[in-house]
């Protein structure tokens, strides 16, 4: 009997210790949110150094005394191993980030299908990015795949183009004309989704182009190899 009531003490302990600590982190939470009015924090963990708890927020990551006092931006560099623990920390944060392609206003892309189409992906591009035109350059030689590509005129000039061409009578020939032959789109101006469009980026914290969006949610942003768009694309079926 003695026994199951020191185990019974001992979980009513703990439990009571959990929310403690729960209470702790929302005060400091709510403490640092008010320095990020509109922000969202992503995390908030407490570190095995210096008592320091991690902080990321905005795509920032940086760190903060228990009592939320005092913010620290840079890096905390592992000497045995010359990492920096934020990078890593940072590079977790951003794998872990998901968008389902669902969620995302499909009926304002510019659709691809070739072969049966079932592997996917979502783009953000920007009609002047260099980066994106390599990558629709890429995307050719890539089979069985079903593209959703969403106009994001976020570079200087390419609002005006990005009208031409989703105001074209063929939207998908006017991309393709202009993204790997050059081109210009003659498309005049119409009623058209961009201003939703680069709203719906920036809520998902899209900050450059080009970026996929893979079938499993996951995100690269940047131009890739396309051997590694073929590997998340077959491992986004997977799941």
């Amino acid at each position: 009997m003695s026994n199951r009531l020191n185990v019974l003490v001992s979980i009513l302990f703990l439990s009571f210790l959990s929310a403690e600590v729960l209470a702790e982190d929302a005060a400091m939470k709510e403490k640092i949110q008010t320095h990020f009015p509109g922000e969202e924090i992503q995390s908030l963990k407490k570190t095995p150094y210096l008592g320091l708890y991690e902080v990321a927020v905005g795509g920032e990551l940086f760190y903060t005394d228990e009592a939320a006092d005092y913010f620290f931006f840079g890096h905390v560099i592992d000497t045995k191993t010359r990492t920096s623990l934020t990078n890593v920390r940072l590079q977790e944060i951003k794998d872990a980030r998901r968008i389902a392609i669902d969620s995302l206003p499909l009926e304002h892309a510019i659709k691809t299908s070739r072969g049966n189409g079932k592997r996917s992906v979502a783009v953000f591009t920007d009609p002047h990015c260099p980066y994106c035109k390599q990558l629709e350059k890429q995307l050719v030689d890539v089979t069985d795949i079903t593209i959703y590509t969403f106009l994001y005129p976020v570079l200087n000039g390419s609002v005006q183009r990005a009208t031409a061409i989703w105001c074209s009578d063929d939207k998908l020939k006017a991309w393709d004309d202009y993204m790997l032959r050059d081109v210009p789109p003659t498309g005049k101006d119409c009623e058209n989704p961009l201003t939703t469009l680069v709203q719906i980026g920036r809520e998902h914290k899209i900050t450059g182009t080009p970026t996929l969006i893979f079938a499993d949610g996951s995100i690269i942003g940047g131009l890739v190899p396309t051997d590694q768009i073929e590997e998340r694309l077959n491992k986004a079926m997977k799941k």
